[in-house]
């Protein structure tokens, strides 16, 4: 079992920066896949991006690529989401996942088995 508890989120003006943070429990963590998802009322979840178990592969959407960063530290079970330049679209709830049994990052929300509670990220324009 694992559980991920998101943290960082609230409210910044357009072009402000916010840091998303992660917290899992679980002896599973250093070996497995995370992805940070977001949700925006009306409209699909979508990943914003993916990280590999060690933190040496990443991927971004066209959409956030340049503008969001990926990190983690399995020392502390934790996997961050550094959001800058943010934009009014940005705004929407936030979701960290882990992919329990996969090592290499996936895209595919089907291919996530554990779920944070999300985190609401608010842009003003």
């Amino acid at each position: 079992q694992v559980q991920l508890v998101e943290s960082g989120g609230g409210l910044v003006q357009a072009g402000g920066s916010l840091r998303l943070s992660c917290a899992a429990s679980g002896r599973t963590f250093g070996s497995t896949a995370m992805g940070w998802f977001r949700q925006a009322p009306g409209k699909e979840r979508e990943i914003v991006a993916a990280i590999n178990w060690s933190g040496a592969d990443t991927y971004y959407p066209n959409s956030v690529k340049g503008r969001f960063t990926i990190s983690r530290d399995n020392r502390k079970n934790t996997v961050y989401l550094q959001m800058n330049s943010l934009k009014p679209e940005d705004t929407a709830v936030y979701y960290c996942a882990a992919a329990v049994g996969r090592t290499g990052y996936t895209t595919r929300s089907a291919d996530y088995n554990y779920w944070g509670q999300g985190t609401l990220v608010t842009v003003s324009s």
